[in-house]
């Protein structure tokens, strides 16, 4: 998938990762109460500051904050656009 949108500075693009729908009990998880994502995919990055080099890579799977980030839709699919020092760790 080809997205037409490139980060700036140390930005970084992620595709969250779908949210639980059904605990390991099996009960369902309602929309109104499934927790947000922390964990993703980096989509695109961009191409750091003088000061700073990127560490993360398209195709990491990343930990970010639980309120990290700025949410937005592209394409119809969710991603959030968050700089790099928001990322907690690479898996």
């Amino acid at each position: 998938m080809a997205l037409n949108i490139k980060p700036l500075s140390d930005r970084v693009l992620i595709e969250p990762a779908a949210a639980e729908t059904k605990t390991a009990s099996g009960i369902f998880i309602p929309d109104t109460a499934k927790e947000k994502p922390q964990k993703g995919t980096v989509v695109a990055v961009g191409n750091g500051s003088k000061d700073h080099d990127m560490t993360v890579k398209v195709g990491d799977t990343v930990l970010y904050g639980k309120y990290a980030g700025t949410e937005l839709k592209l394409e119809g699919t969710d991603y959030l656009i968050m700089r790099e020092d928001d990322i907690l760790a690479i898996i």
